[in-house]
């Protein structure tokens, strides 16, 4: 994997950070997209190019402003002359119960968790047909059993899980595009759906008996962009079991 490049948004902390780190470790150079959380993805750049010089570079954006999604991937092209795989990880994520969802909220969810996913996928789909890359995204395994109060959210997911398997068949033979859907992994910042008392049902409902931790989802993106040539359309949970029951 050395010398290939990999796009990952939101990769400045929590999940992004750790998929930022195994790529890295399998040999690719990383542009590390960032909205706002600059020292972290400074600081992240700084220790990973001290292990390999030059080997991750930093790009700010709004990921909202479609129109600067192009402008992204030709950033990525231009620091290292090629684009091998695109990481859709920024994502966010609140409660939009029945009765108090807005527009705000509507914008702010379908573009994060689907419009800018599908746009960062169509900007570099050129690219990646070029290279025979991967496209790896992040969905939920409430995309198929919604949460509830999380109406628009699962929607959204709902529709990141369409858009992986219609841009499999689009963008094959050439590119490979598969999504991973996590369970419960990592509490969610300042969430008060989630108190102590909703945590441990959560965790009690999952066979493995914990949840999963960031590696879990990075470890399995790194495989299904350097090591799984034959698999495509798939969106694979990692959810320690917790769908079953579900």
């Amino acid at each position: 994997m050395q010398g290939k490049v990999a796009l990952v948004t939101g990769g400045a902390k929590r999940v992004g950070a750790a998929i930022v780190r195994q790529l890295h470790a399998a040999g690719y150079n990383i542009m590390l997209h960032y909205r706002s959380s600059s020292a972290e993805a400074r600081a992240i750049a700084a220790e990973l190019n001290l292990q390999r010089a030059d080997s991750v570079a930093l790009a700010q954006a709004d990921l909202l402003n479609i129109g600067g999604l192009p402008v992204l991937v030709q950033q990525t092209i231009t620091r290292f002359g090629r684009l091998d795989a695109l990481v859709n990880n920024a994502s966010s994520f609140f409660p939009t119960p029945v009765g108090d969802i807005d527009e705000h909220g509507w914008q702010d969810l379908i573009g994060s968790n689907l419009k800018a996913p599908l746009f960062l996928a169509q900007a570099a789909a050129p690219e990646l047909r070029r290279t025979q890359g991967a496209i790896v995204s992040i969905a939920d395994i409430h995309a198929e059993r919604p949460m509830r109060q999380h109406v628009v959210y699962s929607i959204a997911k709902a529709g990141l899980v369409a858009m992986t398997r219609s841009l499999a068949r689009e963008l094959a033979p050439e590119v490979r595009v598969n999504a991973v859907a996590p369970g419960a992994n990592i509490w969610p910042d300042g969430e008060s759906v989630f108190d102590e008392v909703a945590r441990q049902r959560i965790v009690s409902s999952i066979p493995l008996k914990r949840i999963g931790e960031p590696d879990d989802l990075a470890k399995t993106i790194r495989f299904l962009i350097a090591d799984a040539p034959y698999i495509t359309g798939q969106i694979i949970a990692v959810d320690g079991g917790r769908s079953i029951y579900l």
